[in-house]
């Protein structure tokens, strides 16, 4: 007869013991997947590091022009309403001065106890002159009641003035609210591209922003000084202006790249390029969408040095042709402005200013 044993009691201690060192690991495990420090990252080779980059400095790039363009919308409404704003100061100026007058005729009528001005003149000590002042006491009351006209007429107007002032305040926070969330975007970005440079040594972080060996000696400030457009290039331009577009553009190789810089020490893709023509006395948008419609379309095969080159389907790169199938143009944080082939990024379009 098989021997009746009593069933071993688990340690209730032990269960819960178990149970919370297996929650501890789970949730250290967990935590380590999310704060990422207890794995090592993937090691990217300096390749894919370039293409995240370049993705990066693209985006950021689209986020800049956007930059640019809500900015130039800001200024616009800020002059705006600076206009409207001094134009309904001045009508309210002018009003006040409408309402005194009308003010000293009331006081005159009150001191004249309100009679009919007709009565007044028939009371009066001189009846001679009784058809005079009838006619003058018409047109005064001509007078009256247009200046009356005129005091209401000019408070419509000052309420449309504040009206429209009231519009453009609301635009105005609206273009500063967009313009915070692409600095956002575009700060973003950068910080994105920086981080992953970062990791990869001086000699890797150089074959990845150097793409164009051929114009290495041009990307330094120092040797910046006394360069000036090569000859071809300005003589092949299609006209003066053109011409001084490009020797701008020359004088600004090594310039650090600045989001939303105009020059004259720093600039953008966009702002060189707005820069460079109004060196030559031409005013251009700021934005790069704006800029390709500034001009004549002309086709690849058509370029000329002065013209503008577009990137990307979004139009969100430009550069400024200097021939043989290259441009000047301020790249990204990672480069300054410099030579390169047209052929480095999507080519969308070209436009000749001039």
């Amino acid at each position: 007869m098989a021997a009746h044993r009593k069933p071993r009691q688990r340690s209730a201690g032990g269960t819960t013991a178990r149970t919370a060192a297996t929650i501890a690991l789970a949730g250290a495990a967990t935590a380590t997947g999310f704060d990422g420090t207890g794995h090592a990252e993937p090691q990217l080779t300096p390749a894919q590091v370039k293409a995240k980059v370049d993705k990066l400095y693209q985006e950021a790039e689209v986020a800049t022009e956007k930059y640019n363009g809500a900015k130039e919308k800001a200024k616009t409404a800020e002059t705006r309403l600076a206009t409207l704003q001094d134009e309904a100061a001045r009508r309210t100026e002018k009003l006040n001065s409408a309402r005194e007058a009308l003010g000293s005729m009331a006081a005159a009528q009150y001191r004249d106890g309100g009679l009919d001005p007709a009565l007044h003149l028939a009371l009066s000590s001189d009846p001679d002159r009784y058809l005079e002042g009838a006619e003058f006491v018409e047109r005064a009351g001509t007078r009256q009641a247009s200046s009356v006209a005129s005091v209401r007429k000019q408070l419509r107007e000052i309420e449309q003035l504040r009206g429209a002032a009231h519009i453009e305040l609301t635009s105005l926070t609206s273009r500063r609210t967009e313009l915070g969330k692409h600095k956002t975007t575009i700060t973003g970005k950068l910080d994105s591209a920086r981080r992953l440079l970062s990791r990869l040594t001086a000699e890797e972080r150089a074959q990845v922003t150097e793409s164009d060996p051929a114009r290495a000696s041009r990307t330094s400030t120092g040797a910046r000084d006394g360069l000036t457009a090569p000859g071809p290039a300005t003589a092949q331009a299609p006209n003066s202006r053109a011409a001084a577009a490009v020797s701008y553009a020359y004088s600004k190789l090594g310039s650090p790249y600045v989001w939303g810089a105009t020059g004259p020490d720093a600039f953008d893709c966009s702002g060189l390029i707005q820069a460079a023509y109004r060196s030559a006395g031409i005013s251009l948008p700021r934005t790069t969408y704006a800029q390709i419609g500034a001009g004549q379309r002309v086709s690849r095969s058509e370029l000329l040095p002065g013209d503008l080159v577009f990137f990307y389907s979004g139009i969100s790169h430009v550069g400024l042709y200097v021939g043989n199938g290259r441009m000047v143009h301020a790249p990204n944080p990672s480069a300054p402005v410099r030579e390169a082939p047209i052929s480095e990024m999507p080519f969308a379009g070209a436009t000749r200013v001039v």
